[in-house]
């Protein structure tokens, strides 16, 4: 076979795979359990810890979870959420491309570890200790200095997962690994095509987050087709995938006290 045929194919299949596996661990959902955009239901996870049962602990956690509607299949919506030792409430922040004019970065838009319009999130990181009170100070300086706060595009980018991918940038000690179908990480614009990969632990071409190449401690090594992320992670062995995001072991950046 000829070899431009056998990549050709190869894609396809892991494609086929890929969105084969997003759509069978799409658990089946009760009439109107999802409903409208507007009557999702956006109560708590009980994911995050208690933050008054925890007040003296300072703590980071990034969640994501599937975006609405069809798009659920193809891509996630991320956020972070932080508490300094001594407060009893969570902070949290994201960038919504509706609703305001202006600057996309919420503060405190949904609950710390909401629903996300029906999709239940999953978490990516959870720092505690000590140690995370000078970690909430970088993130707030990474926050103010994100270069997008007046853009918006859902594909490429810059959205939601370019956000989380400049803070990753900024705070390397969070060891942020987004997932592969977090759609927007790897846009970077024309003039800065080249630089540090999302997690801020290794290198990343990116023309646009249309075509590119990650290689990282955290993320392995990532390919970029049109968005499309196909790669290996390598520190906790998976595949890199569209739809599924990764397939293999789990990738949960932790610090305890």
């Amino acid at each position: 076979m000829h070899p431009r045929k056998a990549l050709l194919g190869g894609t396809l299949a892991l494609l086929t795979l890929s969105f084969g596996l997003g759509v069978a661990g799409d658990p089946p959902r009760a009439p109107g359990e999802r409903g409208s955009w507007r009557t999702a239901p956006r109560h708590s996870s009980g994911m995050a810890p208690d933050p008054v049962a925890h007040a003296g602990t300072a703590i980071v956690q990034v969640y994501a979870a599937p975006t609405y509607g069809w798009r659920r299949y193809f891509a996630v919506h991320p956020w972070i959420i932080y508490k300094r030792s001594g407060a009893t409430a969570f902070v949290r922040y994201d960038v919504i491309g509706w609703g305001r004019g202006g600057d996309v970065v919420r503060r405190d838009y949904a609950l710390p570890d909401g629903l996300w319009f029906g999709a239940r999130p999953k978490l990516l990181a959870d720092h505690r200790g000590a140690h995370v009170d000078a970690m909430i100070t970088a993130i707030e300086a990474a926050i103010a200095s994100y270069p997008h706060r007046h853009e918006y595009c859902s594909y490429p980018g810059p959205n939601s997962n370019t956000f989380l991918a400049h803070i990753g940038r900024e705070v390397p000690a969070l060891h942020l690994d987004l997932p592969a179908n977090a759609i927007g990480k790897d846009y970077r614009p024309l003039g800065r095509a080249l630089g540090l990969s999302p997690s801020g632990s290794g290198v990343q071409a990116s023309l646009l987050g249309l075509l590119g190449l990650s290689v990282g401690l955290e993320e392995g090594l990532e390919i970029n087709l049109l968005g499309l992320n196909f790669g290996i992670d390598f520190k906790r062995p998976a595949l890199r995938l569209p739809s599924i995001g990764r397939l293999g072991m789990d990738d949960l950046a932790t610090t305890a006290p």
